[in-house]
């Protein structure tokens, strides 16, 4: 048996411990399955996890009422996890073992996440990341996805990318065609995936839902970055924090959809992200004001000397690196149907490569006894 303990035992062992606590009767018909994934934010980028400076009330209230994932690791960098993730296979035998120069482009023989629900009679869409590939056979709508609303490349400006997208009302590919969009990246990805939920409630669903922030560049309204800067995060991180707190605004749009929809109580909702922070750890020098702090200071306006220097749970490493630090996550499970409720943790070693079967079992579906998974 492979040392990582199977998601699906952990999840069995909370519900047979629930068994005398009242529950509510499970909703009729399959789950539906959004799975939110974000890129670079690390564990320590939520204020849940004991970070003092981040504003992450929406992504805390999901803390507080979801079955939580306290050891759970993906690959140290963004492909690999995704494809990994999708396979629920390690990342080295999808052909996915790094996020530039075709190493990021996944074996077509591979059998994804989408492709599973889709045979299973699930509608299926991606919204925002990718990064497994641009060209046919290896886009998403080559790999399952029945709607598909994203950006190229790695990242929004990449080479794969529209070379003029900024973040900020830019063009994206809506089932492989080009199509010019208003307004911010990750309020887009969120919108176009509400509209998918909301256009066909007669199938159950499973919506990808993965944002290219807070990845560099760290661009996003002032609104949400200035705050942080006057409490003296540096300038960087204060636009990486504005990014997770967009992110998080945007998660609570979904949450009060949810809600009001009456989808909540039969919606398996999963968010996590995809590696150890990017940005979310620094050592600036104190001496040293950050443009926005050398503005502000030219027009009289006050200013804080002291910088925050981040914060990593503890935890050596960030991105890329070997180190808990790099590729320990956060992971969070949702669903009132099922009773994974209420704010538990399960401390046990768990892994991306988990989802894909534990997902299987939790909406009983029929996949080929061929496929190996690790």
């Amino acid at each position: 048996m492979r040392p990582i303990l199977h998601l699906l035992t952990c999840i069995l062992i909370l519900l047979v411990s629930l068994e005398d606590c009242p529950a509510d009767t499970p909703e009729p018909g399959k789950p539906n399955i959004i799975l939110v994934i974000t890129d670079d934010q690390g564990y320590g980028d939520i204020a849940a996890h004991g970070n003092q400076m981040i504003h992450t009330p929406n992504l805390d209230q999901l803390y507080q009422k979801s079955l939580r994932l306290t050891n759970f690791h993906v690959d140290p960098t963004c492909a690999p996890t995704r494809s990994a993730l999708m396979t629920g296979r390690y990342s080295t035998r999808t052909g996915v073992w790094h996020t530039i120069m075709g190493r990021s482009l996944m074996d077509t023989n591979e059998v994804t996440l989408a492709e599973i629900f889709k045979s299973n009679g699930y509608r299926t869409g991606l919204f925002g990341k990718w990064h497994l590939g641009d060209n046919y056979p290896l886009r998403p709508q080559d790999q399952g996805f029945e709607t598909v609303v994203q950006h190229g490349g790695g990242g929004v400006g990449q080479t794969p990318d529209d070379w003029q997208n900024d973040y900020f009302s830019d063009t994206y590919l809506r089932n492989g065609k080009p199509e010019k969009f208003q307004g911010y990246c990750t309020d887009i990805w969120f919108d176009e995936a509400l509209k998918f939920i909301e256009a066909d409630k007669t199938k159950p669903f499973f919506a990808y839902l993965s944002t290219n922030a807070p990845h560099s560049p760290y661009l996003v309204d002032p609104k949400y970055s200035d705050p942080y800067e006057d409490k003296g995060v540096p300038e960087k991180m204060a636009a990486f924090y504005g990014m997770i707190t967009n992110i998080d605004e945007n998660m609570g749009r979904l949450l009060h959809y949810l809600k009001v929809s009456g989808l909540e109580k039969n919606t398996i909702l999963i968010f996590m992200t995809d590696n150890g922070t990017a940005a979310g750890l620094q050592r600036p020098n104190p001496k040293n004001l950050s443009k926005k702090q050398q503005r502000r200071l030219s027009k009289g306006k006050p200013i804080t000397l002291e910088t925050w220097p981040g914060y990593n749970a503890g935890m050596r490493g960030t991105k890329g690196s070997e180190y808990d630090g790099g590729h320990r996550v956060p992971c969070y499970i949702h669903w009132p149907g099922g009773g994974l409720t209420g704010g538990k943790n399960i401390n046990q070693l768990t892994a991306h490569i988990d989802i894909l079967p534990t997902l299987a079992e939790l909406c009983d579906l029929t996949i080929s006894s061929e496929l190996k998974l690790d």
